[in-house]
C-alpha cells in the first residue's frame, strides 16, 4: 500500500484510530466520532522505536535506506492516528534523515530516502511545513533539483497557509523547473479566502506575463522560450484553480485580471 507507493516512487529516481465508538444499542447505527486532541493517543512507546529505527538506518550511509524507507512508511501511517507531540516528532525525524550525507556515482545522488521523507512530509501538515520550508534552497541540497522539487511539492501539499508565502517567494527563482514546481504547489490552497488566493494568482500573473513578454519581444531568446515552456502549464493550471475561471493565453488572463481583481470570486455572476 503507502509503503508500495514510497518505494516505487524511490525507485524510478536513479540513486543519486481514532478513539473507539462508544457502544450503541444493537438496533441503533454507529454515531460518527469527532475526536478531541486530547483522546488521541501520544507520546507513544512504538512511535519512540520507530524513531529510532529510523535513525539508525539513516546514518548508515546509504547502506540501510530501503530499510530506511519502509520506517518511514510505518511512520506516515502511525502520524494519522497520532497526537499532537507524537505529530511534532515524527516530522522532525523525517527531516533528520536530511542531515545525512549521501554519495553520488557516475555523477548521480543517491537521494531515494530523501525523497521518501519529502514525499511523505506532504501528508504530514500542518506540522512539516516548517522542516519542509527549511529544506527548501538549503545549501546541502540545493544542487538536487529533483528534491526541491519534491520538497516544493509537498510543502503544498501540507495545504498549511504558512507554506503560501515560501511559495510565492519561489516564483521568483532562477530555475524554472523550481518556478513551476511553486506554482503547481499553490494550486493546492483553492480554499484559501478569496483575497488570499487573488494575492497568489497576481503573483503568478506576473511571472507569467513577463517571461511570455520576452518570448514576444524576441523570438530567438532560447532561454526565454524554455522557461515559458516549463512554467506556463503549472501557472496557467493554478490561475484557473485559484480563479474558477478558464482562460489560456497569459494576455487574456491579464485582461481578465484587469476586469475581476476587485470582485468576489466565491460569488456566482
Amino acid at each position: 500500500m503507502l509503503d508500495t507507493l514510497l518505494l516505487s516512487l524511490v525507485s524510478t529516481v536513479p540513486p543519486g484510530g481514532f478513539a473507539p465508538t462508544p457502544p450503541t444499542a444493537p438496533t441503533a447505527p454507529p454515531p460518527v466520532v469527532v475526536q478531541d486532541e486530547e483522546e488521541v493517543p501520544d507520546k507513544r512507546p512504538e512511535v519512540k522505536e520507530a524513531l529510532e529505527r529510523l535513525k539508525e538506518h539513516a546514518k548508515k550511509r546509504g547502506k540501510q535506506d530501503v530499510e530506511a524507507v519502509q520506517v518511514v512508511d510505518h511512520l506516515l501511517q502511525e502520524f494519522e492516528k497520532s497526537g499532537l507531540k507524537d505529530r511534532v516528532s515524527i516530522a522532525k525525524g523525517l527531516s533528520d534523515c536530511l542531515k545525512q550525507k549521501r554519495q553520488e556515482k557516475d555523477g548521480v545522488r543517491d537521494n531515494k530516502l530523501f525523497l521518501a521523507c519529502a514525499t511523505a512530509m506532504g501528508r504530514m501538515g500542518p506540522e512539516s511545513v516548517k522542516p519542509l520550508t527549511g529544506w527548501i534552497g538549503h545549501k546541502t541540497h540545493r544542487k538536487d533539483i529533483p528534491l526541491q522539487k519534491r520538497l516544493i511539492l509537498s510543502l503544498g501539499k501540507t495545504k498549511g497557509e504558512k507554506a503560501v508565502r515560501p511559495l510565492v517567494d519561489l516564483l521568483e527563482d532562477k530555475s524554472p523547473t523550481i518556478q513551476g514546481a511553486a506554482a503547481e504547489a499553490l494550486a493546492n490552497f483553492e480554499e484559501l479566502p478569496v483575497k488570499e488566493r487573488r494575492d497568489a494568482f497576481y503573483e503568478i500573473l506576473k511571472v507569467l506575463v513577463a517571461v511570455r513578454g520576452q518570448v514576444d519581444a524576441d523570438v530567438n531568446d532560447i532561454i526565454a522560450r524554455e522557461r515559458y515552456d516549463a512554467i506556463a502549464a503549472p501557472m496557467i493550471t493554478t490561475l484557473q484553480v485559484l480563479s474558477g475561471h478558464d482562460e489560456r493565453d497569459p494576455h487574456k488572463w491579464q485582461r481578465w485580471w484587469n476586469k475581476n481583481k476587485k470582485k468576489d470570486w466565491d460569488k456566482e455572476d
